[in-house]
């Protein structure tokens, strides 16, 4: 018959019971059980501990940044493909995006201007699950007012509304984003991992910060070109094609003299990549506005 209780080490302390040994177990012990969930909680709270002395020295170590979106993504991406176990993954995903916001704002205080332009809050929403529920966000009703408390050093990052052909002029933010100064970029997409909610509408955000976008191990970036009225979708898909550059989705704004182009591009692109100095004329004055590690594929459930 097997040993309904945990054995004894040498020292007389119980030995942590395997997998194995719980499930050997033909009346398992809620006693036992019990002792093993506090050991296995005091466990991980000394590993947080642990982790939390070395966000401190990684704090001193002087790096330019606190907020790593994309080591951030890096991080997440690992953690939820080697996940096995009944725990859903969408748990780990939830505390683990709450720790990162939590060793986040222990190196620096982290304040968030969100551009809430419809109703019913869903970008303070994103908001409040990816940077966590103790950092402190502000709402303001246009991506102008959310970008300037950015610029001046009030906020850390804007989260902005996803460009579309459906915003007026006046919420073309992207247009003059790279003239800023101090200069803003895009450095954050938002869901990372799409919730699936009933009813819920599919709200999809750009974080915007001045600190320059963090590599990930998986991409995407966005540029801004200036082009002549008459330069087409294609024709400029085209160009770029043409250039060694593979683009995504195009929003085209066209004015009376001019037009420009928010593209997106798959890969991380900067300022001095040269396959933008063979754009030729048809895509004048590329602007590199920044680039966001690609959300986890698929939808929570």
């Amino acid at each position: 018959m097997p040993n309904s209780t945990p054995d004894i080490d040498a020292t007389g302390t119980e030995a942590p019971l395997g997998e194995d040994d719980w499930r050997s177990q033909s009346k398992p012990d809620l006693s036992a059980l019990r002792a093993e969930l506090d050991r296995i909680d005091n466990t991980i709270q000394a590993l947080l501990i642990e982790r939390a002395c070395i966000v401190e020295k990684v704090a001193q170590s002087g790096k330019p940044a606190a907020f790593r979106p994309g080591r951030e993504a890096d991080i997440v991406r690992r953690l939820v493909d080697r996940h096995t176990g009944r725990l859903p993954a969408q748990t780990l995903f939830r505390m683990w995006r709450e720790l990162l916001a939590g060793t986040t704002g222990m190196q620096s205080k982290i304040t968030v201007a969100v551009c809430e332009t419809g109703t019913g809050a869903v970008l303070t929403q994103l908001a409040r699950e990816h940077f966590g529920t103790a950092t402190a966000l502000r709402a303001y009703s246009s991506p102008a007012q959310a970008l300037n408390e950015v610029s001046s050093g009030n906020a850390t990052v804007a989260i902005l509304p996803v460009p579309s052909e459906a915003d007026s002029p006046r919420d073309d933010w992207w247009v003059t984003l790279a003239n800023r100064t101090p200069r803003l970029h895009v450095i954050a997409r938002l869901p990372f991992w799409t919730v699936r909610s009933e009813g819920a509408p599919a709200a999809q955000a750009l974080v915007v910060g001045t600190a320059a976008p963090d590599r990930s191990a998986a991409d995407r970036s966005y540029l801004v070109v200036e082009l002549d009225n008459d330069v087409s979708r294609d024709r400029l898909s085209q160009s770029m094609v043409g250039a060694g550059i593979n683009p995504g989705p195009i929003l085209l704004r066209r004015t009376a003299g001019t037009a420009s182009a928010l593209i997106e591009v798959a890969g991380y692109l900067t300022d001095d990549d040269a396959r933008l100095t063979t754009l030729g004329n048809t895509a004048r004055r590329p602007a590199v506005l920044g680039a966001y590690a690609e959300p986890l594929p698929g939808e929570m459930t």
